[in-house]
């Protein structure tokens, strides 16, 4: 693979990834059951807390084994192939595939502002019993675009995400500033800080915990930047460097923007916005009715390189698997501009049957406590990688070592407790999935060692 992603294309990478359509709505759900204004900021520095202690974490194992395939790389040295094996099934199966599956669809959604024959309602036709609407072919048609120009090299890849990166941090800069603008030019809006009735009974804290599902996902995918370690310039520097500055600046963001919301629009509108589009009820205030149509302009660009980031680095997982004998044999190969174009083909085609199955939607729901397992187990791979690896020299070092990967898979693992005691009926078909993997596992290696 060329090495060819400087540290300016990672931190757009991470940042392109993260931000997404989550930011302009899951605020909505987490307020109505957090019941208060000061829960709702502490709930999004808790998550912006433990995603940079994972981050530093990872930037070790980044700067420790800079290859392709990142987090499944560190999870088979720090364990086995068999847990590694797992992260990258249930990777491909849901977590990266669906998640492109629905912000594609996002996208769709909203350009229905603009194109109004675009939606659920238009039906183009009927394939044994599953209906296909425009929504949804415009949705395939994007995540095929986007995956035939990551055929181009890892180049071209980059410099789409930057120019779309760029142009949704200048966007959501743009929202701030006229967020700012309302707010010093309005009456104030009341806001009452104080702390719910309820919150020293441990009822509360589950109902916490499970409202940090919307924050947590709308900060997902910064580790995606490790996937294509084996195409970054100097990874040793620019890997842990830019998971730093990369995720912080997102969750900076993220925080702020919620002091806008709150400071802008009354709490319990929040909480009842319809659909849960806080970010459009706040442009509505702020310019009127012209406001949905600016809101569904940012999201489009917002989730085109969204969608982008997370076609690029997901190939490369795959692509590593295939090298372990682990997923299918062609995955393994490269392309004439030296990417693995055919995890992207079966990347794509995936992600294409999801989309018209509809299902994404649930089955995100139910990886959640997945991802945050995957994140436990690869933190603690920092403590095991000291030991097992301790005679290779460490060019970087977690910062705080041992408490800060320390107190993140203490903080982790309460949250996927309280998630698996107050949201059984998510996290079960979770862990579900994963364990699905198993016999898919030992049937591939029982294949192998009959050629």
């Amino acid at each position: 693979m060329n090495k060819k992603l400087s540290l300016n294309d990672c931190i757009m990478l991470i940042m392109g990834s993260m931000i997404g359509s989550g930011i302009f709505i899951v605020p909505a759900a987490m307020s109505i059951e957090l019941q208060s204004p000061s829960m709702l900021i502490f709930a999004w520095v808790v998550t912006a807390i433990l995603t940079s202690f994972a981050a530093l974490s990872y930037g070790e194992l980044a700067a420790l084994m800079p290859k392709a395939g990142g987090q499944y790389i560190y999870l088979k040295e720090s364990y086995n192939k068999l847990v590694g094996f797992l992260y990258g099934w249930t990777l491909f199966t849901v977590i990266q595939t669906g998640t492109i599956a629905a912000v594609a669809v996002a996208f769709a959604i909203y350009s229905g502002v603009f194109f109004p024959i675009i939606s659920d309602q238009n039906i183009l036709f009927d394939l044994a019993g599953i209906t296909v609407s425009t929504k949804q072919l415009l949705a395939i048609v994007i995540v095929w675009l986007l995956t035939y120009s990551n055929f181009k090299g890892i180049r071209t890849g980059a410099l789409i995400q930057n120019i779309f990166t760029i142009t949704k941090i200048g966007a959501l800069l743009f929202m701030i500033g006229a967020g700012l603008y309302f707010i010093a030019t309005q009456p104030a809006v009341n806001i009452n800080w104080q702390l719910p009735a309820q919150i020293n009974t441990y009822n509360y804290w589950g109902i916490f915990c499970g409202a940090l599902v919307g924050s947590i996902f709308s900060s997902d995918a910064w580790n995606n930047v490790t996937f294509t370690g084996g195409e970054i310039d100097n990874p040793k520097r620019n890997l842990p460097l830019s998971l730093a500055i990369g995720t912080l600046g997102v969750l900076l963001l993220y925080i702020f923007i919620n002091y806008i919301y709150l400071y802008s629009i009354p709490f319990n509108d929040i909480a009842t916005a319809k659909d849960g589009r806080v970010g459009t009820l706040l442009l509505n205030n702020i310019f009127g009715t012209i406001g949905l149509t600016i809101m569904a302009a940012l999201i489009m660009v917002s989730t085109f390189g969204c969608i982008n980031g997370l076609t690029l680095s997901g190939a490369r997982v795959y692509y590593a698997m295939a090298n372990d004998g682990l997923f299918f044999k062609k995955a393994s190969s490269l392309n004439k501009h030296h990417v693995p174009q055919f995890a992207l083909v079966i990347q794509a085609v995936w992600t294409s049957i999801l989309t018209l199955s509809g299902s994404y939607g649930d089955l995100l729901d139910y990886v959640v406590i997945a991802v945050l397992i995957f994140y436990i187990l690869t933190v603690i791979g920092v403590f095991i990688l000291r030991i097992k690896l301790s005679n290779i020299k460490r060019t970087y070092k977690v910062w705080g070592y041992p408490i800060v990967p320390a107190l993140y898979v203490v903080m982790a693992t309460f949250i996927c407790i309280n998630l698996i005691a107050f949201k059984p009926e998510y996290t079960i078909p979770g862990i579900g999935i994963v364990v699905l993997g198993i016999p898919v596992y030992y049937l591939i290696n029982l294949k192998k060692k009959q050629r």
